[in-house]
């Protein structure tokens, strides 16, 4: 593997964790946050899939996105996906890129079709 291959997925490792320990401290932390746990779960799930090595992870206020992104922070050029837990406990996910929104679904599970497609789309991205 050559170094910069081992730098990005240094970084996109780097920033699951991240995430992960956001998301953990908001969950233990504060009331009302209990809804985030299926966050926590999916992050979970797609870490064991390997898809850490894929793509790398950041949030926005409680949203969880989701992008190719080789540095923390995104572009207005770079697609993403947006997954923000909504009080009724379902999900709105959507793909993005800057402030164009691309497909947005209101999902139930976060197993759901529409975001698996979304995630195969975004993979096909080139990592930026």
């Amino acid at each position: 593997m050559d170094e910069r291959t081992i730098e990005i997925l240094t970084r996109f490792s780097k920033s699951w964790i991240e995430t992960e320990n956001h998301y953990n401290k908001l969950i233990e932390n504060y009331e009302g946050f209990e809804k985030l746990k299926p966050i926590r779960h999916f992050i979970m799930l797609l870490k064991e899939k390997g898809e850490d090595k894929h793509f790398r992870l950041g949030t926005s206020l409680h949203a969880l996105l989701i992008s190719r992104s080789v540095n923390h922070g995104l572009r207005l050029d770079q697609k993403y996906l947006r997954i923000d837990t909504l009080d009724s406990n379902d999900f709105e996910v959507s793909l993005r890129e800057g402030t164009k929104v691309f497909r947005e679904y209101r999902i139930k599970h976060l197993d759901d079709i529409k975001l698996i497609q979304l995630m195969q789309t975004l993979k096909h991205t080139l990592i930026d």
